[in-house]
C-alpha cells in the first residue's frame, strides 16, 4: 500500500495553484485516467500491462472521504494520508491473480517555473513470497515528459519488498498465513526542474506477483499545496527564525553557504535563527538511495516577503451531533492552533474534526514555522438537534381483517417524508402519523429550519392476509419406516393435529413412523396471527408398490394422456426411460412424477408397443429396477 503525496516547489516564489482535482479534493477520479490490467515475468523483467477503464473498478480504484478512521489490515496506519487532506484512493486489494491496477495525471509545469520538484509520501504493502525480485509484487512511479516523449530516469522508480535499498518495511504481525512486508508513511522529491512549459505525465501502478498467488496494493493520497524547491524560503520580516526543508526521500543532505564551502547542516531541515538576510542564497546537495533518483544540487534564494492568511474555511452545519470538518488543507512551513480547543479532533491541525454540542465559534490562530505573520480567522458552526425518534402505535405483525392497525408516529417538524422499503410514498408529504396498509419496513426522513435532515429508525411491519386451507395429496408410507411430511411455508410456526406417529408435531417437516393411516390437521399461523388448516392423509402400506400402465393414449382428451408410473413407498426415482420400436430413447427423467406425452423429437410418434426402464429407491432404502412395455394408442 502506498500514499502520495505531491507538492509542488518555486524556491523563490508564493505557492502556485495546483492543477485542478490532482488533490482528489473533490471526492472524485475527474482529470485522472484508471486503468487495470495484469503483470508478467518476461525474460528475467517485470512488465506491466495495464489499460485504461471507464473511471474507477471496484476494489480497484476505491475513494477515502474525510472522516473515515480505518487502518490498513496489515500495517494498522490509517487509510487517509496524515496530511490533514480530505481524500485518499486505495489502489489494489488483497485479491491476488496476477491483477494490475493504476492511475494517471497530466499537467503542464507553468512557463516560469523553471524550479519544479514533485513530493509523494508513501507506504506499501506487500506479501513476500520467495521469488525473485522482478517477480514480486510491487507499486512502481512512473514520471513522463509528454512533450518530449520520454522518461523521466531518475524520478521514475519500482518499489518492492525484498532486495531494496531503501530502509523502513516491517513485517506485518497481523497476518496468520505467508509473510506480510510494510513500509509506514514515507516522502520522495523527483525534481522536475528545466522543465517549464512541458506536460508531464504522473503514472502509478501497483501489481501483484508474476505467480497471480501473492498481492499487492495502494493508497494515494496528493497534497493541496503546490510551492517551491525548497520549503520556508520565503519567510515573515518578523520570524524569529527561518526553516529551510529541503525535498523529502534522500539518503543524505548537506547544507552550504552560496559559495558551496562552508558545510552548515546535513540533516532535511536547516533552521536559521535568527533568519540571514534578505537575498541570501543556500546551496543543498541531495544523496539518493541507489537506484532511487540522481544526485542533485539546489540553491535558494531567501527572501522576507511571505505574506500568511488564516483560513477557518466556511461555517458549517453538525447534524444530531454528526462530525465535520473545519479550516483548509495545510500549507508547509505553517503553524496553526484553534481554540477553543475542547470537541476538536487536534487543535494544532489546519482542518481539524469537531462534533459540536453547542452553536460555537471557532478560531484558527496561523503563523509562519518561524513566529511571525500571524493571523487568524473565525468559522462558526451550527449545532442542531431533531428528535429522530418514530413511535409504532399498534402491532408491528397483525393479520388483516381481525381488529388490528399499526400506526407509525414521528414529532412535528418543518418537512417529513415517508418511506416503504426505502421508496418514497406518494401522497404523505408532513404527515406526522402514517398507517402502513401493505408488508414492509417503514422510516420516516425529517429535515428543520435549519437545513438538518435525520431519518428514524427503520421499522418492519407485517401485514398478513387469511388464506384458505387445502387438502394435500396422499403421502404412502411403509410400515413402521419413517417418511417425510411437509407443510406449506406460508407461517411462522404450525401444529399437526393429531400429534399421534410424528418425532416433532411443531415442525414444517416432521417424520411419520407408523403402522395405520392416519388423517392430520395441519394449523398454521402467520407471523400476524392469521390461521390456516390444511389437511394431509398417510397411507401406511406393507411395501414398495410401482405401477406402469400396459396402455396409453395421448390424444389431448385429459384421459390416459401420459405414459407414467404410479408410486406409492418410494423416495427417489433416479430415471424413467422410453424406448420407442426402433429403439430410440423417446423420454427420460429422474422426477417425482414423470411422464411421456408421446412424442419424439416433437413429433407424434404412431401406434405401437414401447419399452420402459424404470430404477428407483423405497423408503426402505432398498433400490428397485424395473423394465415392461406399454402399448401406445391413437
Amino acid at each position: 500500500m502506498f500514499c502520495i503525496l505531491l507538492i509542488f516547489f518555486s524556491c523563490t516564489a508564493d505557492a502556485q495553484n495546483c492543477p485542478q482535482n490532482i488533490d482528489f479534493e473533490t471526492g472524485t477520479f475527474n482529470g485522472w485516467t484508471c486503468y487495470t490490467g495484469e503483470t508478467d515475468a518476461i525474460n528475467g523483467e517485470n512488465v506491466i500491462s495495464l489499460y485504461p477503464s471507464a473511471g474507477p473498478v471496484y476494489n480497484k480504484h476505491t475513494m477515502y472521504n474525510a472522516g473515515n478512521m480505518d487502518t490498513d489490515p496489515f500495517g494498522n496506519f490509517p487509510v487517509l494520508c496524515p496530511n490533514g487532506s480530505s481524500h485518499s484512493v486505495k489502489l489494489g486489494s488483497t485479491e491476488a491473480g496476477g491483477q494490475a491496477e493504476g492511475i494517471s495525471y497530466e499537467f503542464t509545469i507553468p512557463s516560469n517555473q523553471n524550479s519544479y520538484s514533485i513530493t509523494y509520501h508513501y507506504a506499501v504493502v506487500f506479501q513476500s513470497p520467495n521469488h525473485q525480485s522482478y517477480e514480486q509484487p510491487r507499486m512502481e512511479t512512473e514520471v513522463f515528459n509528454v512533450t518530449d516523449n520520454s522518461v523521466i530516469s531518475c524520478a521514475s522508480f519500482s518499489f518492492i519488498a525484498i532486495g531494496t535499498s531503501i530502509p523502513g518495511f516491517e513485517v506485518s504481525n497481523l497476518s496468520d498465513t505467508i509473510n506480510v512486508l510494510y513500509k509506514n508513511w514515507s516522502a520522495v522529491s523527483v525534481d522536475l526542474s528545466g522543465n517549464a512549459g512541458k506536460t508531464i505525465r504522473l503514472f502509478f501502478k501497483t501489481a501483484d506477483c508474476t505467480f497471480r498467488r501473492h498481492f499487492g496494493y495502494a493508497y494515494i493520497d496528493i497534497n493541496s499545496e503546490c510551492s517551491g524547491n525548497i520549503t520556508g524560503a520565503t519567510y515573515c520580516p518578523d520570524d524569529t527564525l527561518v526553516n529551510l526543508l529541503a525535498p523529502y526521500g534522500f539518503q543524505s543532505y548537506a547544507w552550504y553557504d552560496s559559495s558551496v564551502t562552508e558545510v552548515m547542516g546535513t540533516s532535511q531541515v536547516l533552521t536559521l535563527s535568527p533568519p540571514p538576510v534578505s537575498g541570501t542564497t543556500f546551496a543543498v546537495k541531495l544523496v539518493p538511495y541507489d537506484g532511487y533518483g540522481c544526485a542533485s544540487t539546489l540553491f535558494c534564494r531567501v527572501t522576507d516577503s511571505l505574506t500568511v492568511t488564516a483560513d477557518a474555511g466556511k461555517d458549517g452545519l453538525s447534524c444530531n451531533g454528526t462530525t465535520l470538518q473545519i479550516g483548509t488543507n495545510p500549507k508547509a512551513g505553517l503553524i496553526y492552533q484553534w481554540h477553543p480547543s475542547e470537541g476538536l479532533s487536534n487543535p494544532y491541525s489546519a482542518n481539524p474534526f469537531v462534533t459540536p454540542v453547542v452553536t460555537s465559534n471557532y478560531v484558527v490562530v496561523t503563523t509562519n514555522s518561524g513566529g511571525g505573520c500571524r493571523t487568524e480567522d473565525t468559522v462558526r458552526v451550527v449545532a442542531s438537534f431533531i428528535d429522530a425518534s418514530m413511535q409504532l402505535i399498534g402491532k408491528d405483525a397483525y393479520c388483516f381483517g381481525h381488529g388490528d392497525s399499526a400506526v407509525l408516529q414521528v414529532r412535528p417538524v418543518l418537512l417529513i417524508d415517508w418511506f416503504k422499503d426505502d421508496i418514497a410514498i406518494n401522497g404523505t408529504a408532513n404527515l406526522t402519523r402514517y398507517r402502513p396498509t401493505v408488508s414492509g419496513t417503514y422510516h420516516a426522513v425529517l429535515a428543520n429550519e435549519d437545513g438538518c435532515k435525520v431519518g428514524t429508525q427503520k421499522t418492519a411491519v407485517t401485514i398478513d392476509h387469511d388464506q384458505a386451507g387445502i387438502t394435500y395429496p396422499f403421502r404412502y408410507a411403509i410400515e413402521n419406516i419413517p417418511l417425510r411430511l411437509a407443510a406449506r411455508p406460508i407461517g411462522q410456526t404450525v401444529l399437526w393435529n393429531p400429534a399421534i406417529n410424528l418425532n416433532d408435531p411443531e415442525s414444517f417437516n416432521p417424520e411419520f413412523t407408523g403402522d395405520r393411516d392416519q388423517l392430520y390437521h395441519i394449523v398454521i399461523t402467520s407471523r400476524g396471527g392469521c390461521v390456516t388448516t390444511d389437511t394431509q392423509l398417510v397411507r401406511a402400506i406393507k411395501h414398495v408398490e410401482i405401477y406402469v400402465p400396459t396402455a396409453f393414449s395421448p390424444n389431448g382428451d385429459g384421459k390416459n394422456d401420459y405414459l407414467h408410473p404410479v408410486f406409492r413407498g418410494i423416495s427417489e426415482v433416479r430415471k424413467f426411460c422410453v424406448f420407442n420400436r426402433r429403439g430410440e430413447l423417446c423420454y427420460q427423467s429422474s422426477t417425482e412424477l414423470p411422464g411421456w406425452d408421446g412424442n419424439y423429437k416433437g413429433v407424434p410418434q404412431d401406434p405401437q408397443t414401447v419399452v420402459w426402464l424404470l430404477e428407483c429407491v423405497g423408503l426402505d432404502g432398498v433400490i428397485y429396477a424395473q423394465r415392461g412395455s406399454s402399448v401406445l394408442l391413437r
